[in-house]
């Protein structure tokens, strides 16, 4: 069967009611009467269809192999540009002109006559658990969400792909798109007037897509669902089983893969205008289809801000999500005039984050004139409100004045005579990442015992130097030294921050950078204020690989959790090594000359 057979016995189908004229059948087909006359003849020949253009029921045996028999949805992901909406629900659970997008796309389909619908949920899942009940779904828990990208949700419903509509739950079908029958493998596709990052689509004559690019001008670009036919399925299930297990497959969409089998994989162009399907990217985009979210974006993070800066909801514009953090999610925003950043805290965070400790810093931070970014914090929820600096850049390691500047904010911190009731107590916080780590099966490599017992004899030579604890930041690295265009620099971001020995924070500003020893030496100098002698050297370099192994075994926690730290983790591992052998060599030599002496 061709298209026009299977579109105009689709159209039979759908009118066997028989309100559906001959001059009504030629216009919705859009072909010349002559030509609808020989389809009609040759359905009639066939006995699919009779004299009274009615489809009979080896008609509708005929359209069984492009019946669509299920539908899957994707609601794994965290929609991370969609800030701050996407902080506090997933984005499948907006209401967009008064219906929730999910909810909406399972009544489309429903009423396109397909019940068999799976939704594959991740990030937030507990709260799309209703949906089972509520629309007779299937539910699939994609326990990866946070670390791959969506073929991690597609590998688990592989063995029901099918005759398959591939949706998203963050999408909205002004129309309904889904139909009962389809003749082929599709994606849908629309019209970029001009330039896009979108993924645009080059096809055949035919309109079967033969390149995908990212990016392009003047072009039919990936937008909305995409429907995949039983044969289809079964060549892409196949790829996607072989090839899951690589990095690229996993880290990338799915619609990656398919482009990279293109040849292999047939899918066809299906063209919509942008009047028929909305994807909104941005809190601006959904504000501007729909008008209710300007005065109520229904959000807690609008509340904060409203409270903290006396204005509504309508005044903040200009958002997008700032991606600079390891540990949190940010965004920027416009507000009456002046430029902000909301920090939320990451998920998680609250087993190693101690909020009430962290917000008591910040005051006194400010107070110190340390950091003049800082609006206010929650104590007990995490959140924080900054003023954004504009053309800033972090502290460069390799100029010696915004060293010596950054040191002298560190040394004012440290001398400032202030406190808080809460300690950092680095081993203890060692400990707890050293065990969560194991439990995860990432300690388990063949000189970690040999890091760890390292560390302990270190720890044990520096704890004997008896060392009076100041408040200190706990996280002094380049980033978190902020710079604005006059050149004042603020030290932000006091999330760790505790009582703790004072070589702390030094021991962080060496483990992050990539001194040689010699320029080790130079800074803790510095910092000093004077040459070290034997006693304060071999207390910092200490402490330098004590920070260094804990920023390691963070790290490692990070990147079992699906966080990466980029180069880091190999940086916090060498430094480990580095430092420990100097500073056991250091302690220990005045142990031998010690007992020389005697």
């Amino acid at each position: 069967m061709n298209q026009l057979q299977f579109r105009t016995l689709f159209m039979l189908y759908e009118n066997r009611d028989g309100k559906l004229s001959r001059n009504n059948l030629k216009d919705r087909l859009k072909v010349p009467a002559g030509r609808l006359d020989t389809v009609l003849s040759n359905l009639q020949e066939a006995g699919l269809a009779d004299s009274k253009c009615q489809i009979t029921e080896s008609g509708i045996h005929a359209l069984e192999p492009f019946k669509v028999k299920n539908a899957v949805i994707m609601a794994a992901g965290m929609s991370t540009r969609f800030a701050p909406l996407s902080y506090e629900k997933p984005k499948a659970l907006l209401k967009v002109k008064g219906e929730i997008l999910i909810e909406r796309e399972i009544r489309q389909l429903q009423e396109a006559g397909i019940t068999d619908i799976t939704v594959v949920v991740g990030y937030m899942k507990e709260k799309l658990f209703y949906l089972a009940d509520k629309f007779g779904v299937s539910i699939v828990v994609n326990e990866d969400y946070y670390r791959y990208n969506n073929p991690s949700s597609l590998i688990l419903v592989a063995d029901k792909l099918d005759n398959t509509y591939i949706c998203s739950s963050d999408d909205y079908f002004v129309n309904n798109v889904f139909e009962p029958f389809v003749y082929r493998s599709y994606y849908a596709a629309v019209y970029s007037p001009g330039k896009t990052d979108e993924y645009c689509l080059t096809t055949d004559r035919n309109g079967r897509i033969e390149k995908v690019s990212f990016g392009g001008t003047d072009a039919w670009y990936m937008l909305g669902h995409a429907y995949f036919s039983r044969s289809f399925s079964k060549r892409f299930v196949r790829i996607l089983k072989a090839e899951y297990d690589s990095q690229e497959t996993r880290s990338q969409l799915w619609e990656n893969l398919y482009a990279r089998y293109i040849s292999d994989l047939s899918l066809y162009i299906r063209k919509y205008s942008d009047d028929d399907i909305k994807e909104f990217d941005s809190l601006e985009e959904l504000r501007y289809f729909d008008k209710s979210y300007i005065e109520n974006a229904d959000s807690k993070v609008f509340t904060n801000i409203c409270n903290a800066l006396h204005c509504q909801e309508s005044d903040i514009s200009d958002i997008y999500p700032i991606s600079a953090g390891l540990t949190n999610a940010s965004f920027f925003f416009s507000c009456c005039g002046r430029k902000y950043v909301y920090r939320h805290p990451g998920v998680g965070t609250e087993v190693y984050i101690n909020r009430k400790a962290e917000a008591l810093a910040m005051s006194i931070a400010q107070e110190l004139k340390l950091d003049n970014t800082f609006i206010c914090m929650d104590k007990d929820e995490g959140w924080k409100l900054s003023y954004f600096i504009e053309n800033a850049r972090t502290m460069d390691y390799h100029n010696e004045d915004e060293v010596s500047k950054a040191l002298g904010l560190v040394r004012k911190l440290h001398k400032s005579g202030r406190s808080t009731p809460y300690s950092f107590h680095i081993w203890d916080e060692i400990r707890k990442f050293e065990e969560t780590i194991a439990r995860m099966g990432r300690s388990g490599f063949n000189d970690m015992e040999e890091m760890h017992d390292d560390i302990v004899k270190v720890m044990h030579f520096a704890d004997a130097d008896n060392v009076k604890p100041c408040l200190c930041h706990c996280d002094c690295y380049d980033p978190n030294f902020l710079i604005d265009s006059s050149g004042n620099m603020n030290l932000i971001d006091w999330e760790y921050s505790g009582m703790a020995d004072p070589a702390t924070d030094i021991g962080t500003f060496l483990a992050c950078s990539d001194y040689d020893m010699e320029k080790a030496d130079q800074t803790i100098a510095v910092y000093l204020q004077h040459v070290p002698d034997v006693k304060e050297l071999r207390h910092y370099i200490a402490y330098a690989a004590i920070l260094s192994y804990y920023w390691f075994v963070w790290a490692l926690y990070q990147d079992s959790v699906g966080k990466n730290v980029g180069s880091y983790l190999y940086q916090w591992y060498r430094c480990t090594k580095a430092y420990s052998k100097r500073a056991l060599e250091l302690y220990q030599n005045e142990k031998s000359a010690e007992g020389k002496a005697q």
